[in-house]
Formats: C-alpha cells, structure tokens, sequence
C-alpha cells in the first residue's frame, strides 16, 4: 500500500511538474513529497526526476514509469469511487480543454446546467485553440469539432452539428442572394482560408464548389462576427448562430441546402473514467442529441 501511495504522489509531481503544485493538489507538504518521491527513487534504483529551483523535468526512466504508474493509479481510483459514494455524486477538479468559439458561445450553458446538477465538482476549462496533448498534460477530457485524425485516443462521438449558408441582411442588400451554391463562387465566403472548397447537400444531389474572399482567419467567432457586419457568408453548425439568427444579424440562406455535418467528439486517453468525467461525457452527449435540428434556421 505505500508503495501505491508513493507512486500516486509522484504521479501528482510529474503531471504539475513542480512539488508545490503537486502539494496544492494533494495536501501534502513540499517536504515531505520531496522525502517521499526521493525514498520511492531510492527502492527502484534510478533518479525519476531532475530537480531545479523553479520546476521538475522527468528523467527517461521517470517518463517511463510515470507512463506505467499514472494507469495504475488512475484505475485504483476509479475503483474507489465505482464502490464509494462518489459515483452517486461525484466530486473533485475537471480538466477539460474545449474548443474557444463552441465553448463560448454554445457550451456555456450547458456547463453552466451541468454545475448546478454537480455541485461537488470543480473545473479547470482550458480554451486556448491548441491541441493539448492528453497522455502528456493533466486533462480528464478534450472536445474536439471536426472529423479527427488517428490519434490513438479513446473517442466518442457526442453529436453530428447541422451545418447550413448565412449572410447579414446588409450582404445580401448590397451582393444579393445565390439561388444555387455554385453562385457562391461569386461571393465574398468567410473560412479558415481566403480561398477553398464548400460541399453542399440536397437530398442524394452534391455540389462542390471552390470559394473565396478576402479574409483569412482562424477563428470561428470571428469570421461569424465578420459576417455580421456585411462581409460575407458563412458555412457554419446553426448552434453557432443561433443568436445572430434570432436577432436578426444574420440569416439562413440556401435554405434547401445543407453542409457536410459538423461531429463533435469527447477524446480521453483511456476508456476507464473517473465519475466526474464519464457524468460529463455522457451529459452533453444527452443535450447535444436533444438539440440536433432543434434550432430555428
């Protein structure tokens, strides 16, 4: 048992990268994880970390036994709380990293509706629009939009996101309306890219047509707002824009036709979850799902 314990401790070391924000987490002092890890060193024979005044780096058999300990110590933990009353309620930090412009303009509702029903759990929400790595970084979960690469990461899929045209009032004022989306190709389009391909779905029929503009941006948020302002049209999830849409800033065009749907996916590192993040995971999937299509167009 204290050699599990010792091992949980340095899991806590190495995933702060630091003894001072591995005594945040736990409550043990920096002296005596210092002790600890150090005795824990001495009874396998090999220097797990290298220690500075600021931080902590794992050696290269720290970064291998961390690898090995973080799975055992994740799995002794879940089976505490499946037996334990934590699964009826669960409790303690979530580290999620979400998507910045989803996160912000849809899913904060829905965390906000998740908290109240958990009160017992706290969140770490990272929305920096990198790709954080989940074996390596202390997160329980990342959502991610957007069809995936092989990772080697558990994924689960949490909704397909109808994706549809809209333009301002003031756009189509000024450019008019397309009537088919190979007109597209003579507007000012809003991406990721100043210039690209959209696909376009009605019933079995496809249309592909390459876009262009004068923006390029990597930013959802942003080039909706652009929109907004009579600078284009947008190919995006309506939950995007929905409120732009009930404002009346922006509004849906191509009405018969839909985009390529937009999946969101919940990607873990391991199939086996504490409860918070299972309870997590399996929340937005149920309100995702109940929404699909649901929003005005």
């Amino acid at each position: 048992m204290e050699l599990l314990n010792d091992m949980a401790l340095f899991v806590e070391v190495a995933r702060a990268r630091s003894f001072r924000g591995a005594a945040e987490a736990t409550g043990v002092p920096n002296s005596t994880l210092s002790r600890r890890i150090g005795a824990l060193e001495k009874a396998i024979g090999l220097r797990l970390l290298h220690r500075t005044t600021r931080k902590v780096e794992l050696t290269e058999a720290g970064q291998v036994y961390y690898e090995r300990s973080r799975r055992i110590v994740d799995e002794a933990r879940v089976a505490h709380e499946q037996l334990g009353e934590m699964l009826a309620q669960p409790n303690g930090v979530l580290r999620a990293s979400l998507p910045v412009d989803f996160a912000t303009i849809y899913m904060a509702p829905l965390i906000a509706d998740f908290a109240r029903r958990y009160p017992g759990i706290t969140f770490d929400f990272d929305l920096t629009p990198r790709r954080v790595d989940l074996v390596s970084e202390p997160f329980d979960v990342a959502i991610r939009m957007g069809e995936l690469t092989d990772s080697g990461l558990i994924a689960r899929l949490l909704a397909r996101l109808a994706v549809q045209a809209y333009a301002s009032p003031g756009y189509l004022k000024v450019s008019g309306e397309p009537t088919h989306p190979s007109q597209l190709a003579q507007h000012e389009c809003l991406g990721f890219a100043k210039a690209g391909t959209w696909e376009l779905h009605r019933g079995a029929d496809t249309v592909q047509v390459e876009v262009g503009g004068r923006f390029m941006v990597n930013s959802v948020g942003m080039f909706r707002r652009l929109a907004t302002l009579d600078l284009g049209i947008v190919l995006l999830p309506q939950e995007i824009v929905a409120d732009d849409v009930a404002a009346g800033r922006l509004r849906r065009i191509l009405p018969k036709w839909e985009g390529k749907p937009t999946p969101v996916y919940a990607l873990t590192e391991t199939r086996l979850l504490p409860a918070k993040v299972q309870r997590f995971i399996d929340f937005l999937q149920e309100r995702l799902r109940q929404q699909e299509g649901t929003l005005p167009a």
